[in-house]
């Protein structure tokens, strides 16, 4: 028997307009949808009418729902796998099964789209020819080493024209800023920070500025929506 092919098809991340003509076409093609959440995912499916069936996988799912979804497509049948908002596998759990995939020798095809990563380095005003993507920072173990090396690389000139990216909750974006203002100690002047949110929504919003003046801006404000943090070191302030 034939094997199905799992599609990794890119969703908007806020503007449900910002989805492929590709990416409609392959959802209502495909003979199952894994979304990390169903609920979620029958807003975008809806407007566009989908009515492929979905099943759920996130984060929490267990061995036996990959297995699952494994055995849907040995028996042929196609799947396409999105997440929450953007390009599944990037800072979430599609890559456990895009793996368990490739074991199994499934064809995988990329169905291109929106990213919050890309969305927001394009427009940040930082250089965009060298990044360094991390996703989210270690909250604990590890968080105050890598710090620290930026701090270094900078420095010694490791980081002259690249530009440092990761994601940020809400409720921890001060405590981060208020992180880096204590690593990188005296060059906090020569860090130029671009904070991004609600991207491709109404109130999308990007401050620009240093790091001690983002830090300070920040300080009377309630933050709101997920953060992309760009960072880019400057050899003069």
């Amino acid at each position: 028997m034939e094997k199905g092919r799992l599609s990794i098809v890119a969703t908007p991340i806020g503007n449900l307009e910002d989805i492929t003509l590709r990416a409609i076409r392959v959802l209502k093609e495909a003979d199952l949808i894994a979304c990390e959440d169903t609920r979620h995912a029958a807003i975008l499916l809806n407007k566009y009418g989908i009515k492929t069936p979905t099943t759920s996988y996130h984060s929490y799912s267990t061995g036996g729902k990959i297995d699952s979804i494994i055995h849907a497509l040995t028996a042929g049948k196609n799947v396409a796998l999105i997440s929450d908002a953007g390009t599944p596998g990037i800072s979430d759990p599609a890559y456990t099964l895009i793996q368990a995939a490739l074991e199994h020798n499934i064809e995988i095809t990329s169905i291109p789209g929106a990213s919050a990563l890309l969305a927001s380095l394009v427009a940040s005003g930082l250089p965009m020819h060298h990044f360094h993507y991390y996703g989210f920072l270690p909250l604990k173990k590890g968080r105050q080493t890598l710090l620290t090396s930026w701090r270094t690389q900078a420095i010694e000139g490791a980081l002259d024209g690249e530009t440092i990216i990761f994601y940020e909750s809400p409720h921890r974006i001060q405590r981060t800023l208020e992180d880096l203002m204590k690593h990188f100690g005296d060059t906090t002047q020569r860090w130029h920070i671009v904070l991004a949110r609600e991207l491709t929504k109404i109130h999308e919003e990007f401050a620009r500025g240093s790091l001690s003046e983002i830090t300070a801006t920040m300080k009377s404000r309630t933050p709101k929506g997920e953060y992309v943090v760009l960072l880019s070191y400057q050899k003069s302030a």
